[in-house]
Formats: C-alpha cells, structure tokens, sequence
C-alpha cells in the first residue's frame, strides 16, 4: 500500500514530497486532534464534577449554617464559586491545546518583551476587575436577588463574579457590568423605602378638601397592607420641575414592596379626588 507522501508525490506535486514528510504530518494532524479531542472531553467531565461538588457543598452549607448566614449570601459565594470554576476550566482548555500544538506557552509569556507587555497592559484591567469585586464581596456591598442601581442600571442582581457583575434590568435586559468601572452602588434591599406619590393639581383646586379625602384613603386602608412601616405622611402641596403644582404622600414600606403600594394607594387616590369632583391636573400621575 502507497503511503501519503507517495501518492502526492506521482499526481499533482511530483517535487514537493522532496521538502515535505507528508506522512509525517498527517500522523502529527491525526495524533493532535485525538489529543485535543480527549482533552475536551476529560475538561467536559471535570466540569460537571466540579459544578455538581460545588452545589453539593453549597447545599450542605445551607443546611448546617442557614441560621447565622443568609440565604442571599449563600447564592452569591455559589455563583461566584462557579464564576471561578468556569475560568479554571476554559484557561486549562487553552493551555493545554496550544501545548498539544507545540506551541511552548511558559516560554513564550516569559520570552515574548513586547508582546507579554501588552498582555500584561492587558491584564491590568482584569487584576482591577478581580480586586474590586473582591472588596465589593468583602464589605457585602451588593448580594445575588438584591434590587440595585449601579452605574444608573436599576435591576436585580443574579450574579457577581469575578470579572463582572450581572444585573437583570426591570424589563428583563440581562447588564454585565465590569467590576472596575462600579462608581456608585445603591442598594434598594437594606433598608425601609420611602414611596412618594405626587398628584398634580392646579392653583384652583380645593386642597384642604383633596387633602382630608387622601387622608381618609390613608386611614381605611393603609391597616390592610402590612408592607407599610409606618402611617402614610401628607407632605402638602409640592412645586415640581415642570413649575407644577402637586399634593405629596411618603410612606415608609418594607424594601421592595414600595411599587406595588404606590400603584395601589395611586388608584385610591385617584378614584376617590374624582368621585368628589376634585379638579386635577392635566396629567395628574406623577409618583417616584
């Protein structure tokens, strides 16, 4: 039987089996992708056991210390464990492919001047990514189901890693915020809320009289919400930007719970003004 090279050389390229070991290099093309296959597979394998390790030890973690930590706390370490985990894997991957190739890594970072200068320029932002989402973890700034507003995305956290931060916005937008470049946090899952609804008016309106009907909704039915921390407040008439004239009301609520109690109390409000001919004004709404 004609090996490669041989049947190369009597058809199409007689002269060029003469520089090239063509048998050489399909047993070398042959050899490589059956390494690199097995290395998928074992990397595949070793991903799977790892992330069902991590869960496991997670889920025993909550079992034994569900009553010191909170269960917030608890996801966060797990997505950050798996963040972690997902690295380890893909720069092994990589690493051991371009081993299998021949290209040598460790000699090639150690001896490439300008080019392992640019990874480590590179690498600068990465190392500040790590760093500030280690202390964003360490001061417990933010937690994984939080409400949140950073760098004016306002949403939900479901991951912190690493590298970023993941914030599902409130019409669904998944945002991958980089760790360094986090300025402001405003975490809207510590502490009471204030809800303020404002209900604009006009310099006709009878106030004292839209004021003692708001306050009647407020003692009917703020009892039938217990979200609400303390007896909803009548600021008074408020001017707003748009040299509007409006009636405040600020209740302090339970984190989370404030729209749901704004768009009812909203509703009452509304209702009640129009049924005793309150004039309002043309755009009436305003809550925040």
């Amino acid at each position: 039987m004609k090996t490669f090279n041989q049947l190369v050389s009597q058809h199409k390229f007689p002269n060029i089996g003469k520089y090239f070991d063509w048998d050489k290099i399909l047993d070398s093309i042959i050899k490589n992708t059956l390494l690199i296959i097995i290395v998928i597979i074992f990397l595949l394998i070793i991903n799977r056991i790892g992330k069902a390790t991590i869960h496991h030890l997670f889920k025993q973690y909550r079992k034994r210390y569900s009553q010191n930590v909170t269960e917030k706390r608890i996801l966060t370490f797990q997505t950050l464990s798996l963040n972690a985990f997902s690295y380890i894997i893909w720069f092994l991957l990589f690493y051991w492919i371009l081993s299998i190739i021949g290209i040598p890594v460790g000699t090639l970072i150690a001896s490439a001047g300008i080019f392992s200068l640019a990874i480590g320029l590179g690498a600068q932002g990465f190392v500040t990514d790590i760093v500030s989402g280690f202390f964003i973890l360490l001061e417990k700034q933010i937690e994984v189901g939080e409400y949140v507003n950073i760098n004016n995305v306002q949403g939900t956290v479901s991951a912190v890693g690493i590298r970023t931060t993941q914030v599902i916005a409130d019409d669904g937008t998944l945002n991958f915020i980089p760790n360094r470049s986090i300025q402001t946090i405003a975490n809207m899952s510590r502490n009471n809320m204030v809800a303020k609804i404002q209900i604009q008016i006009t310099p006709e309106t009878d106030i004292n009289k839209a004021i003692s009907l708001i306050e009647e909704v407020n003692q009917k039915q703020a009892k039938n919400y217990p979200d609400i921390v303390s007896d909803p407040t009548v600021v008074g008439v408020v001017s707003l930007p748009n040299n509007q004239l409006a009636i405040q009301i600020n209740m302090t609520t339970k984190n989370g719970a404030q729209y749901h109690i704004q768009h009812d109390f909203l509703g009452l409000y509304l209702q009640l003004l129009r049924e005793n001919d309150i004039k309002l004004g043309t755009s009436p709404i305003n809550y925040k």
